[in-house]
């Protein structure tokens, strides 16, 4: 008997417990090619899309890709000549990256311009991991023919002369821009290096510069307008062309073609059509996606169910862009709230008759509903620098160090200057010292990069302006070499072209060290978050009367350095902040010129 139990267990054990690894069952949706098969590793890539290399350029033909799958790009590094309308032109990057996909390869021909060409990740991240948005061409293909055969309207042919200019890819990962201020009239002539437009990109307010003569016929983008890369934005005629012969572009739009798929209903159904295009979408069944109070206060509000919507966030995740891109697309209003329709049909019977009786019941009563707000729109600069600044602060381990600096000497030197008609700012000198300081103590000026640290021969000092749409840092280059008073000039321009929108990208992009100086707002102290790849920032507060040990009144300084603990130590922190206040303390080594620095170098 117990041979025979030891055999059935023997048979049962071989059946159901061989080979357990088996029966595991894996999806395809989340089987990947890379080491891992989960979907929550993967790296989402930032799109490149082709650019606009001239401002008649339509599409375009990759002759060459300069990188390869895994290089890393630094700025100014040429990712692939492309061949345009009018010559082949180098495409040019402007922020350090690695390529981790290329999806268009060398040789394709007609690519139109804002096309997904390829992939690129931060140079901390994985690159193998990349995750293909839903958007590639090799999703997109198949959808394509069939769009195009649905679409009733085709694009009527321009004349000859007529010029549909598209909206320029200005960075090599602006995907829409806006358009701030139309530098020329309709009717006006455009000459070779004219400023047609200027265009706030995902990094900086930059001008749209034309290459040849034209006259400006017809403006279709009104200033303020976010427009996708790609899209018509005006249409320019040769010299000598009647502006009434123009062709107007069918599809000028993605909204347009959006507009011509949709039936037109009669008038009836349409005014049932702007509110209770929630009724009809929250009949479809939910989707199962998860979202967050934010998402399900608006799919309230605008009576909408989260099965009508696909997210975009993962894992399986709806956000609330997605609603709200949702809500503009269908032009969808809000639901007028049900507590309002049962209060009316109550008051007649619960309402005295009295006139008195029903003012008085209007003031005492309280407002019902929800408080009131205003959504403000992040713009694409302030939405970068809030992109960078979280990384900085969550990838850099940040330490800080404060020191007070007596500004009495300062002071004095700065009423010499102003009895001569020089005025100088304390934040010159600050500039000054720091180039010297930096100079003294190389260790930081350095920058971070790939896990190492590279130190910087230049002293170029970044000085933190606030403008309307966000922080900004231009740069003084080669501030050491500089007077006290070109350093003032330099700042001033900058700052003001900062504040208009009319700085080049190499005028803030780079430096080896970044100031920011909140003391003419009356903040005491502050810490700063470091600019990466740069190793530290310092925080300049403003200047207070202290009595010191005899009691005599004094003017002190509060400076807080926040350095990368990864590529300065405490002791190189320690030293670069008593060299800054050695020098600010007796600033006559800020006054001398570069010539007497040098001759008095030589003499000692």
């Amino acid at each position: 008997m117990a041979q025979m139990m030891r055999c059935k267990f023997g048979l049962f054990s071989l059946k159901y417990i061989n080979n357990p690894l088996s029966r595991i069952i894996k999806y395809d949706k989340y089987q990947r090619s890379c080491f891992h098969t989960s979907w929550l590793l993967n790296v989402k890539g930032k799109e490149i899309f082709m650019p606009s290399l001239s401002p008649t350029m339509e599409t375009g033909t990759i002759v060459k890709w300069m990188k390869k799958e895994g290089e890393t790009i630094q700025p100014g590094d040429a990712l692939a000549d492309i061949q345009t309308d009018k010559a082949v032109m180098t495409f040019e990057m402007d922020d350090e990256a690695v390529l981790a996909k290329i999806l268009i390869p060398e040789g394709s021909k007609d690519i139109k311009v804002g096309e997904l060409i390829a992939l690129i990740v931060e140079p901390d991240e994985d690159w193998k991991t990349v995750e293909l948005p839903s958007s590639s061409p090799s999703a997109s293909a198949p959808s394509t023919p069939a769009s195009s055969a649905a679409s009733p309207v085709e694009a009527a042919e321009p004349p000859a002369g007529q010029i549909n200019v598209a909206m320029p890819a200005l960075s090599p990962t602006m995907a829409s821009g806006t358009i701030v201020k139309w530098n020329k009239k309709i009717g006006d002539t455009i000459e070779p290096g004219d400023s047609l437009a200027d265009i706030q990109t995902d990094k900086a307010v930059m001008t749209f510069e034309m290459d040849e003569d034209a006259i400006l016929a017809k403006i279709l983008v009104e200033e303020g307008s976010e427009v996708t890369v790609g899209q018509i934005i005006a249409i320019t005629v040769e010299k000598g062309m009647d502006i009434a012969s123009i062709v107007m572009p069918s599809l000028s739009s993605p909204a347009a073609s959006a507009q011509i798929d949709t039936p037109v209903s009669s008038p009836t159904s349409a005014t049932k059509t702007s509110t209770p295009a929630a009724s009809s979408a929250s009949t479809v069944p939910p989707s199962g996606q998860i979202y967050g109070l934010a998402v399900k206060r608006l799919l309230e509000e605008y009576g909408l169910s989260s099965g009508s919507i696909k997210g975009t966030g993962r894992p399986n995740r709806l956000l609330k862009s997605d609603v709200l891109e949702h809500i503009q697309s269908k032009n969808i209003q809000k639901v007028p709230p049900q507590i309002a329709s049962t209060t009316t049909a109550a008051a007649p019977t619960s309402v005295p008759s009295t006139p008195s009786a029903t003012s008085g019941l209007r003031r005492g009563a309280p407002k019902s509903g929800p408080s009131t707000y205003k959504d403000i729109e992040v713009s694409n600069i302030r939405a970068v620098i809030a992109k960078r600044l979280g990384e900085s602060k969550r990838g850099i381990p940040h330490s800080y160090a404060t020191v007070d600096i007596k500004l009495d000497a300062l002071n004095e030197i700065r009423e010499q200057f102003k009895a001569d008609n020089i005025k100088l700012s304390v934040n010159d000198f600050i500039t000054k010292a720091v180039a010297h300081a930096l100079l003294q103590c190389p260790d930081v000026n350095s920058l971070y990069k790939d896990g190492q640290v590279v130190r910087m021969q230049n002293v170029d000092v970044s000085v933190a302006v606030s403008t309307p749409s966000g922080l900004i840092t231009p740069i003084v280059f080669d501030a050491l070499s500089k007077s006290l008073s070109d350093i003032s000039n330099d700042i001033k321009t900058l700052a003001g072209k900062a504040r208009t929108g009319g700085l080049k990208p190499n005028e803030f992009q780079g430096g080896t060290f970044t100031i920011s100086n909140l003391g003419m707002f009356g903040i005491k102290e502050f810490s700063a978050i470091i600019n990466p790849p740069q190793t530290a920032i310092l925080a300049v507060g403003t200047g207070r009367d202290v009595l010191d040990t005899t009691f005599k009144k004094s003017s002190v300084m509060s400076a807080t350095l926040s350095y990368d603990r990864r590529a300065i130590d405490e002791d190189q922190a320690a030293d670069f902040l008593s060299v800054l206040r050695s020098i600010l303390e007796d600033p006559t080594i800020l006054t001398i010129s570069r010539g007497q620095q040098a001759l008095r170098h030589r003499r000692n």
